[in-house]
């Protein structure tokens, strides 16, 4: 072998077809999202628990900011954040992993993956995520819906880690997991709604031409997937806002609360069903718009 050729260099190239979505790519998509959309997941947690008199979004919203400033929009924000951090990184990194490793495992790995394997495998990611991110998810709920107490027994949580901490010394380690049975339940079929769907719309939109591979068809794919999983998610997050903020004693299990609502009317489990769409549709595209960005700007596999 000459001198020259010995000193020939092999670029490391970057093909399209390397492009893969890390494990974390989800949870940081997710946290970003959540700084955006986190004052209408606080009034859609408002809507969702028992009040006085018929008040709608705008009217919620006013009431917040004139009682708790504009920052009260904000209010349970770090616990919304260590949630996303914990359930959707979780979900997001178990889908996208099992995925990967499917694809990996065929002859063929140009070769997508069935849509029954991705509702397979996105159930299964949600349950885990679910159930990881129900103390942040508690701790969430309870910091949203604490300005609405008698300032005599409001909770007054620090911050998301300062609420794990007092739920942990105060009411044991139990109670963090307060409602995950529900959380996990709900998480499914969330992530079925928004992972499973959004993978498929995309496949769809961009495997048959219609769209290119590009920010229009990832708005499109994750606007249909956030009314996918608000239609399908809404029962479970209505009934699960009402245990996670319930007083101890107020239900004496799942379906305690199930027969309370259902007094209320069947649409009383679609309660905030538009603003929870509202909230969900820009949390939905602004994740996945990052989570693609993330993607095209870090994900890649460095080619031999």
């Amino acid at each position: 072998m000459s001198q020259e050729a010995s000193a020939k260099v092999v670029p490391v190239v970057r093909r399209k077809e390397d492009k893969v979505a890390r494990w974390y790519f989800g949870g940081g998509a997710s946290a970003g999202a959540a700084c955006c959309t986190h004052p209408l997941d606080l009034l859609k947690v408002h809507l969702q628990t028992p009040h006085q008199g018929k008040v709608t979004l705008t009217g919620m919203a006013v009431k917040v900011v004139k009682n708790e400033g504009v920052r009260g929009l904000y209010n349970g924000l770090t616990a919304s954040l260590l949630r996303q951090l914990t359930y959707s990184t979780t979900r997001f990194g178990v889908y996208e992993v099992a995925k990967q490793t499917w694809i990996n495992s065929q002859d063929d790995k140009t070769k997508p993956l069935p849509f029954y394997m991705k509702i397979l495998i996105a159930g299964t990611a949600g349950a885990m995520g679910g159930f990881v991110g129900t103390p942040g998810d508690m701790v969430n709920v309870r910091m949203q819906n604490d300005m609405k107490i008698e300032k005599a027994l409001r909770r007054n949580y620090k911050h998301a880690l300062d609420g794990v901490w007092r739920v942990y010394c105060e009411e044991g380690f139990t109670s963090l997991f307060s409602g995950a049975s529900m959380a996990t339940s709900r998480a499914v079929l969330m992530t079925v709604g928004q992972i499973a769907f959004y993978d498929q719309i995309k496949q769809v939109l961009v495997g048959e031409k219609y769209m290119n591979d590009n920010i229009g068809a990832h708005f499109v794919s994750s606007l249909l997937a956030g009314l996918a999983a608000t239609t399908i998610t809404q029962p479970l997050d209505v009934l699960k806002t009402r245990v996670m903020s319930a007083k101890p004693g107020e239900y004496r299990s799942v379906f305690h609360c199930i027969a309370v609502t259902a007094k209320q009317g069947p649409l009383a489990f679609y309660k905030g069903y538009i603003p929870a769409f509202v909230r969900l549709a820009p949390q939905t595209i602004l994740t996945f718009i990052f989570f693609e960005q993330l993607r095209t700007t870090f994900g890649y596999y460095r080619a031999e």
